[in-house]
Formats: structure tokens, C-alpha cells, sequence
């Protein structure tokens, strides 16, 4: 059974944070994933504060994203703001263009890397995975994807699927949910507006107010060990419309 979360990047233009978990905690929401941003340069005092402001609305957080520099650099950090926060699975969400391989062999050197990474976390008894964009999966110059060699050198490595990103990399997200789908810990819950709209929202909308197939794709992620919908807007234009329209689509799955 997935509960349903709320990752705090979609909240990051509508501060302060203690009245967006005001927020998230009277729309029904008992989950958010935190983000790099959210707790990275904080000190302890600070950390605190924020589990205390989760705590006042009724908010845990099972499931944060980490740089992967602040894996490799500080992972005995990482673990004590996931000991402060109750965090449980770790997530590496992201790399700058500039930084992405080219070619197969240099996808599965990430993976390699990742699954080192990872090693500290795992061994805390905490998940580790990678959240995916679009890049992923544009296809190399020998046809093959990203996606593939990057989990082929990382054989631990689990998935936090970001459905709408596989739909903007131009890849099927149920032929990848039937590939891997053994990996997948956690979802990424969003939605892309028809062709044309919500240009002031980078094209995203709120769950079940897009052309996502979210009906479908619940039912075939029911077979994963996905723990954690959680849901995301990447320019909402109102955090409180965001975060009550889409609970109530996931609640009706």
C-alpha cells in the first residue's frame, strides 16, 4: 500500500516552510520528501527546528534527495540529518548537463559510482536509489538509453520513478515500470497539461488535471514495491490548489 507524500522542491517560492507544512498538514498529507536545498548548509539547531515544525503538523519525512557531491563529500552529515529527520530512503535526483556522460560506458561509470555512494547509506540500513528525469532516457549515438547502463553498474541501486519525466524523455513509463520495476521504492507523482497550456507552469498541472494515464499507471505500479506517491509540481502557481487537487486524485486511485 503507497502512502502519499509531497516533495518540498514544489513548495521552495512559497516560504516560509512552517506554513507550507501548515498547508500540506490541513489538505491530509502525514508525508513530504525533503530536498538538498531544504537542510543541506542548515546546522543541528536548524535541523531541529524543522522536525519540529514536521512534527507540529502532524508531517514525517521517510524519503529525501541528496546531492550526489554531499553523498561522496559528507555521507556521515547525510546520515545524521536522516537520523534527526527519520529519513529512510535516500535518493540522488539529479545531474547539471555539464556533468552528464555521453556514450554507454560512461552511463554505467555513473552507476558505478552511484552504487559507491550508496554503500554508507545501504549499510545504515536505509534505501538508496536514483530519481530519473528526462536525460535518462534520450537515446545514445549507438541507440542504446541511459537508463539501462546506469543501473547495469549500479546492480543496488533502487528506483524512485518520476513518471512525467520518462513521458517528456519520449519513453513509454509502462514498458520501464514492466522493465524495472523490481527497483522502484518510491514514485514521483505529477502531471503534464495539454499541448499548449499552463505555459506559466513550465507545461506541468496537478495530479489528475493533465494527460498522464495516472488511473493505468497506479494499477501497474501496484506490482512494484513502491512505498511512497509523492507528489510534485516543478512551478505550481498556488501551492494550496496543488496540494489539495492532487491528493484527492491519488485518494481516488
Amino acid at each position: 500500500m503507497q502512502t502519499v507524500s509531497f516533495q518540498l522542491y514544489s513548495a521552495r517560492n512559497f516560504q516560509p516552510f512552517a506554513e507550507v507544512f501548515r498547508i500540506l498538514g490541513d489538505a491530509g498529507y502525514k508525508e513530504v520528501e525533503g530536498y538538498s536545498a531544504l537542510y543541506a548548509e542548515l546546522d543541528d539547531a536548524a535541523i531541529q527546528r524543522v522536525k519540529a515544525d514536521l512534527d507540529r503538523n502532524g508531517l514525517t519525512m521517510p524519503t529525501a534527495h541528496f546531492s550526489l557531491d554531499m553523498l561522496e563529500a559528507e555521507p556521515g552529515r547525510v546520515l545524521e540529518i536522516c537520523r534527526t529527520l527519520g529519513i529512510e530512503a535516500v535518493y540522488c535526483p539529479y545531474l547539471l548537463p555539464e556533468h552528464r556522460p555521453t556514450d554507454a560506458a560512461g552511463w554505467r561509470a555513473l552507476g558505478e559510482r552511484l552504487q559507491q555512494a550508496g554503500e554508507p547509506i545501504r549499510k545504515a540500513g536505509l534505501t538508496f536509489g536514483w530519481h530519473n528525469h528526462d536525460f535518462e532516457f534520450f537515446a545514445l549515438e549507438d541507440g542504446t538509453v541511459p537508463q539501462d547502463h546506469l543501473f547495469a553498474g549500479g546492480p543496488d541501486l533502487t528506483w524512485e520513478a518520476d513518471i512525467a519525466w520518462i513521458i517528456r524523455g519520449g519513453a513509454d513509463p509502462f514498458a520501464w515500470i514492466q522493465k524495472y520495476g523490481d527497483r522502484i521504492t518510491a514514485v514521483h507523482v505529477k502531471d503534464i497539461a495539454p499541448k499548449g497550456e499552463n505555459a506559466d507552469e513550465d507545461g506541468w498541472a496537478d495530479v489528475g488535471h493533465g494527460t498522464v494515464a495516472w488511473t493505468d499507471l497506479a494499477k501497474a505500479l501496484t506490482g512494484t514495491p513502491a512505498k511512497h506517491f509523492i507528489v510534485e509540481h516543478d512551478n505550481p502557481k498556488d501551492i494550496t490548489r496543488l496540494a489539495t487537487r492532487s491528493i484527492a486524485t491519488i485518494k481516488a486511485f
